[in-house]
């Protein structure tokens, strides 16, 4: 059964919580369309299929679970793409990490969006202020992610 003490809610408003962060999203999958930038609200949000590496871990928690969660930035000031083609809105990305690289003026910087197969988005940010929100209920993975060194 699932308890409401199973979702995952962090918020990240500095490097060292930007990288808990980018290590629960690592390996989720989304499509193009799952990409949503407001200019106007200065948010940028993506819908994801997180796989679970905290339900991954230890001896006898070897379950392989994605969750739907939600990756929500605030504070944006541009999004840019790079190896994304934004027409074709079934593709899936995988995404790998979340880096911030400190601009000129403290607090403002850039956060960038690793994904799989080259593919890149740059916010532009005033400071760091993520979200990530589990928001529905968890399934069976057929497999786990491998990463070859």
């Amino acid at each position: 059964p699932e308890s409401p003490m199973d979702s995952l809610k962090l918020v990240a408003l500095d490097d060292d919580d930007l990288k808990i962060v980018s290590a629960h999203v690592q390996d989720a999958v989304m499509k193009v369309a799952d990409l949503d930038y407001s200019t106007k609200g200065r948010q940028f949000v993506l819908a994801m299929h997180r796989f679970a590496w905290e339900k991954a871990g230890g001896v006898l928690r070897r379950r392989n679970e994605r969750r739907q969660a939600i990756l929500h930035f605030d504070r944006v000031l541009s999004a840019r793409t790079a190896g994304i083609d934004k027409g074709r809105k079934d593709d899936v990305l995988s995404l790998l990490a979340l880096t911030f690289t400190p601009g000129a003026v403290a607090p403002a910087g850039t956060i960038d969006l690793v994904f799989s197969g080259n593919a890149t988005v740059r916010l532009e940010v005033e400071c760091i202020e993520a979200r990530l929100t589990d928001t529905g209920g968890a399934w069976e993975a057929a497999s786990r992610p491998i990463h070859k060194a």
